[in-house]
């Protein structure tokens, strides 16, 4: 128990450290439009068709679902 508190558990901690040191300096290399935050916005809203294919999926399964219990 003593190597692995004394050997072990510190390296452990330091690789821990170095990945993390690493992964945050990567954001140096990167082009600076995808160095910023994602966008929260929608990019591009679903069709009035995709809904429509939607409520169907669910009426179908709606239909079946009593059948399966």
């Amino acid at each position: 128990m003593a190597i692995f508190r004394q050997y072990i558990a510190p390296l452990l901690v330091v690789l821990v450290f170095l990945i993390a040191l690493v992964a945050v300096s990567a954001r140096i290399f990167i082009p600076a439009d995808m160095a910023a935050p994602a966008p929260t916005e929608e990019v591009s809203p679903q069709s009035d068709n995709a809904q429509v294919n939607l409520d169907r999926t669910i009426a179908i399964a709606n239909t079946i679902a009593p059948h399966i219990l």
